[in-house]
C-alpha cells in the first residue's frame, strides 16, 4: 500500500488561494482554474473549487466561518521563523487567531486562518527544554 497522503481542500478561488500560499512562502502551482497543487515538505495539498470538492466528496464543505474542520501543524526551525512567517501571513491577507507565544516553556508557535478559513499553526519546539518522562 502506498504511503503518500494527499490532502484536498475546497477554496473559493483557486488562483487567489495559490497566490496567497506563494506569498507566505509555500510552493503552489495552479493548474487552470480547476485546481492547484501546494507542496509543503513531503506533503501535497490540492486546492479545488468548492463545487468540485463537494461533487467528489458527496457532501457540503465545512463552513469555516463557524467551525474548524482540521488544523494543519507545521514545524518551524526557530522562534524567529515563526515570527517572520506570521508577518508574511498578515501581509498576504491571512487572519491570525493565535499570536506568537510560548507554551509550557519549550514550545513557541502561532496560528492563522487562510483566505478560506482553513486553520494552520506553526510551531517551534525546543527539545532541549522538553520535559523528560
Amino acid at each position: 500500500m502506498s504511503q503518500d497522503i494527499w490532502i484536498n481542500l475546497p477554496v473559493k478561488d483557486v488562483e487567489r488561494s495559490a497566490a496567497f500560499f506563494n506569498e507566505i512562502g509555500f510552493h503552489a502551482v495552479s493548474v487552470g482554474t480547476e485546481r492547484a497543487k501546494l507542496a509543503i515538505g513531503q506533503t501535497t495539498i490540492l486546492l479545488f473549487p468548492d463545487a468540485v470538492f463537494e461533487k467528489f466528496t458527496g457532501s457540503k464543505k465545512a463552513d469555516t466561518s463557524h467551525c474548524a474542520e482540521v488544523i494543519f501543524s507545521i514545524s518551524a526551525a526557530s522562534r524567529e521563523e515563526v515570527d517572520a512567517f506570521i508577518q508574511k501571513v498578515e501581509l498576504a491577507g491571512g487572519s491570525i487567531f493565535s499570536k506568537p507565544s510560548e507554551n509550557d516553556g519549550w514550545m513557541y508557535g502561532a496560528a492563522f486562518a487562510d483566505l478560506d478559513g482553513h486553520r494552520w499553526n506553526l510551531l517551534y519546539m525546543d527539545e532541549s527544554k522538553m520535559p523528560k518522562r
